[in-house]
């Protein structure tokens, strides 16, 4: 039987986001493992950085040739870079967040027979890449619990460099207000039934 999105020629995309260490890929994995298509778009953003031709010549200009060594790219340097200067951040967004977008425009090409496909991205408001997705996910738990989670992931952070990351993204409370669905990963809500629920509504929307 052929999907209403095959039948529509449409593509139900369906984004997901929150903030760091809200454990929102841990809730796309699940989505994932129900069989939906999933463009994680900051793990394509790293592979773009190191690969597409025309970032790396940007890169040289913001950054000087030490944005790679000897050919690969020098993360450490870059994230050095940006970390405290809020003007090469938004210039290499700008070089990124375009090419980003061009290649899930291409990643979605055959992906009619899916009732939707999921995009993941912690800058998801940000970036304005809402703006092409058709509904929104926010993850969302307590600050608390967001730290203990990334301090136990990210073993060489400080509570300080994890508290300038969450800066540096959109309040939660304006996440929250956007959203046209929330899945509470907090620790008292079960996840999983959560996520079926949702699954069967969003499957009901195309």
């Amino acid at each position: 039987m052929l999907s209403k999105s095959t039948m529509t020629g449409k593509i139900l995309k369906v984004g997901i986001t929150g903030g760091i260490g809200s454990g929102k890929t841990i809730v796309s994995n699940i989505f994932h493992v129900l069989g939906i298509p999933l463009y994680n778009a900051d793990e394509r953003a790293k592979w773009i950085l190191a690969n597409d031709p025309v970032v790396k010549e940007g890169l040289i200009k913001i950054f000087g040739e030490s944005a790679f060594d000897h050919g690969i790219l020098n993360r450490p340097f870059i994230s050095q870079q940006v970390f405290n200067d809020k003007a090469k951040l938004e210039l290499l967004n700008a070089l990124v967040h375009p090419q980003v977008a061009a290649d899930f425009k291409h990643w979605l090409i055959g992906k009619e027979t899916y009732p939707y496909v999921l995009k993941e991205a912690a800058l998801l408001y940000e970036a304005g890449s809402y703006k092409d997705l058709d509904t929104i996910i926010v993850v969302s738990s307590p600050l608390e619990l967001r730290i203990k989670r990334i301090l136990e992931r990210d073993t060489h952070r400080t509570e300080e460099d994890i508290k300038k990351i969450m800066k540096e993204q959109m309040d939660e409370e304006e996440k929250l207000s956007r959203a046209d669905y929330i899945i509470y990963n907090d620790e008292k809500n079960m996840l999983v039934p959560q996520i079926m629920q949702l699954h069967e509504k969003l499957k009901s929307l195309v």
